[in-house]
């Protein structure tokens, strides 16, 4: 069930009146209701692969609880081991076991070796990288001692499953969401239509900018030995608002569902291409996961308590698995080895370490945009040899875009978005005092509600394109 689908617009209401008419204080009954409503949301794209949801927070729970129990650290230890073994052996086998695979059976038949290695036939089960994570992440706090153990068992499950941000996150730290489902949430209309207000501005970055992009996006890196330089170069321009107005456009949508309810999720994009470095640009893009990697891989290695060499080892190691998490291609591979060079480089020579004003900011602003964009080319890129084909050709088949009258009214709106997008954030960015959305005015804040909801109807692209993060 999609965010952007008529069949989320009829549940979400449906289950925020239910969740509001059953009584406050009737918190386990909420939250037994929220868990029903998660599922429901969840197997509303492949009903069996709820079991693989349940197994993982099954296992998350069960080690949780024993780490808790046991008083020694040996067997504490194994419980963490065997919760983190299980469910990255679903995760494998899931999403990355056809890749090597393969990649294994091309090698050995350039040695000489014949051998074939049997392919599953699995469909990737939407989500899997995100709750996985989410459910692993409870259980190595459990295991620090940052977070107690929940015992019970329905609270933990709606933790894991919660349908907001099941699918594509944020993915959320149990110590701050696990204790809201223990709150009481009573109906709060201007908590409501705060939520609103969230909802609709991730909707217009999601279906006015993300998608009427993607019309041109797509058709160009799908069919890229038919185009040229020009076309090259500005679908690289336009891909990295894409992603970003469908992704963030997702998070805030998220975050604004939840918040009708009255659940707080954290914050997962803050203005990122506002970044005058790389490292900047990481702590403004997928908040949630690039602090998940922070705390449990990067931290875990040595972080920055050991010698230049060391974490620079240790920053390669974190952006390389943080691109295999993304998917089994070498495209993200490739990009999150980029980015942790990148982030190598800046480290050696001190950029980012001090505030930047004027003129410098501005190239510092530029370079990491740049850089940011040639990098998301190995993103989008279907596999390598295409991305190495728009990388040349930007610089060497220089020629005008194609574009065609259809594909010119895409444009044409997606820019307007662009200008609407790049207004708002720079008097976010910058304090100008512009506010509209939370206008201390009543009815400025509604008349911004009725205004984006017409905009989004009029010129949103409304066919129910996924979300481009529902893939990994």
């Amino acid at each position: 069930m999609l965010f952007n689908s008529i069949a989320f617009l009829l549940f979400f209401p449906v289950v925020c009146l239910v969740f509001f008419l059953i009584p406050a204080n009737s918190i386990r009954i909420k939250n037994l209701f929220l868990l029903i409503a998660s599922y429901y949301f969840y197997m509303n794209w492949e009903p069996a692969y709820a079991l693989l949801l349940l197994t993982s927070t099954i296992v998350t729970w069960t080690a949780a609880i024993g780490i808790s129990h046991f008083p020694d650290k040996r067997r504490k230890k194994i419980c963490l081991v065997s919760s983190l073994v299980l469910n990255l052996s679903i995760l494998f086998l899931f999403k990355y076991f056809n890749f090597l695979s393969s990649n294994i059976e091309t090698a050995l038949q350039a040695c000489g070796l014949g051998i074939d290695i049997p392919e599953f036939k699995l469909l990737l089960p939407v989500g899997i990288s995100f709750y996985t994570f989410q459910a692993l992440g409870y259980s190595i706090d459990v295991y620090r001692g940052t977070t107690k153990a929940e015992h019970d068992f329905a609270t933990y499950a709606l933790f894991v499953s919660f349908f907001p941000q099941l699918v594509a996150g944020p993915i959320e730290r149990s110590n701050n969401l696990l204790p809201q489902f223990k709150e009481q949430h009573r109906f709060d209309y201007e908590t409501l239509m705060a939520g609103v207000r969230m909802m609709v501005w991730g909707y217009f970055m999601k279906l006015v900018l993300a998608d009427r992009c993607g019309t041109y996006v797509d058709s160009i890196f799908n069919n890229v030995d038919m185009h040229n330089g020009g076309s090259y170069l500005l679908a690289s321009l336009l891909f990295p608002f894409q992603i970003y107005g469908d992704f963030a456009g997702y998070s805030l949508i998220a975050i604004g569902v939840a918040r009708v309810m009255g659940f707080r999720l954290m914050e997962n994009f803050h203005r990122p291409y506002f970044a005058c470095s790389i490292g900047e640009f990481w702590h403004r893009w997928h908040i949630s996961l690039s602090t998940w990697f922070k705390d449990y891989v990067y931290i875990p290695l040595g972080g920055n308590r050991v010698k230049k060499s060391r974490q620079y080892f240790n920053l390669m190691v974190t952006f390389i698995v943080s691109g295999i998490w993304h998917g089994a291609n070498w495209t993200f591979l490739c990009w999150g080895t980029l980015h942790g060079l990148l982030l190598c480089i800046e480290k050696a020579m001190g950029i980012g370490r001090k505030k930047y004003a004027g003129v410098q900011r501005l190239g510092h602003w530029a370079v990491t945009f740049v850089l940011v964009c040639l990098a998301w080319i190995l993103f989008r890129a279907n596999n390598l040899e295409d991305a190495v084909t728009v990388m040349t050709g930007i610089f060497t088949r220089i020629s005008m875009p194609d574009i065609s009258f259809a594909m010119f009214t895409d444009l044409t709106l997606a820019f307007l978005a662009l200008g609407i997008l790049l207004l708002k954030e720079t008097a976010d960015e910058w304090g100008t005092g512009i506010r509209i959305a939370d206008s201390s005015s009543w009815i400025v804040r509604h008349v911004y509600i009725f205004v984006m909801i017409a905009y989004i109807l009029l010129f949103g692209v409304l066919g129910g394109d996924q979300f481009i993060y529902f893939q990994f």
